[in-house]
């Protein structure tokens, strides 16, 4: 598993060492962890990326590492080409080379799709996670890699290491005392826990006859910020001061709408969320606050 040190790759891993599979972990940094073996390479850097494989010589790879982010900055466009399509295409050609059973990638809410009237992608994250698309693509018709995509809408829940998200940002600021800043919250976003996210991989990884397919990874339903953000200082319940701030920051540009379509991934791979979003975000809260109380920062 690449980016098995991750936010989704953590809960993924814990769930596959529960069921008794033995997991190889690859990240750029020395990692250390029980019930599993951590491998370190760069994966978008072909000769690191092959020694980790041929450590592993997995049956089923499941390819999570990437960069996300969705600033429009110039200076991101590279990073964002080599951490997410280099990257990917790289695991692919060696998975395709050692026949592997079963590749899994994880696509994005940016993606586009068959009703996608967007002509063009709207970040560097994103342009990157088109080629992904038709690469995977590629690689299962061309070379018949059993490839299937995962395409995960918006996913949140304890342990996101990235604290600049909505909703660890949010939670964090409040539990300090501070008012978090945040753009108007108008943008409605589908909200899937990390569990769920990652009960999904499994069923991609095992599921017969599903090579070449999208399926993804939501709840059908869309959630403004704002709405998340509310829920959050309800269960919370801060102090008048550390409100939330809307309209404090600029919105981003050319930010989409997308929902789950679920009726794949509940008729073939047998597939829903079972985590309605206030719970989610209560078990969320509960995380950060023992997390601070432990001394964290």
């Amino acid at each position: 598993m690449t980016g098995a040190s991750g936010f989704i790759g953590t809960a993924l891993c814990a769930r596959l060492r529960k069921a008794g599979a033995q997991v190889f972990g690859v990240s750029r940094r020395p990692q250390a962890g029980v019930g599993m073996r951590w491998l370190q390479a760069d994966i978008a850097d072909e000769a690191s990326a092959r020694g980790a494989y041929d450590a592993a010589q997995p049956a089923v790879v499941f390819h999570l590492a990437g960069a996300v982010s969705g600033t429009r900055n110039l200076d991101y466009v590279l990073p964002a080409m080599r951490d997410n399509l280099v990257s990917t295409v790289t695991m692919m050609t060696l998975a395709a080379e050692h026949k592997c059973q079963r590749v899994v990638i994880v696509g994005s809410l940016e993606d586009p799709d068959g009703d996608d009237i967007t002509p063009y992608p709207a970040s560097p994250y994103a342009a990157a996670k088109w080629g992904v698309f038709h690469y995977a693509r590629m690689f299962n018709e061309l070379y018949q890699l059993p490839v299937v995509t995962a395409r995960v809408l918006m996913a949140y829940g304890p342990a996101q290491p990235d604290h600049a998200k909505v909703v660890p940002y949010s939670i964090l600021a409040m539990l300090k005392g501070e008012a978090p800043k945040l753009g108007s919250g108008s943008r409605g976003m589908d909200w899937v826990y990390v569990d769920d996210v990652a009960e999904g991989l499994i069923a991609a990884a095992t599921i017969a006859n599903v090579e070449g397919r999208v399926f993804e990874l939501g709840t059908g339903q869309a959630t403004t910020v704002r709405r998340v953000v509310e829920m959050i200082a309800e269960i919370i319940r801060p102090a008048p001061h550390a409100m939330p701030q809307f309209g404090a920051q600029a919105d981003r540009q050319l930010d989409r709408v997308r929902v789950a379509r679920l009726e794949p991934s509940r008729d073939v791979l047998g597939w829903q969320p079972t985590t309605p979003l206030r719970g989610g975000l209560e078990r969320t809260v509960d995380w950060y606050a023992r997390w601070l109380t432990e001394g964290r920062t």
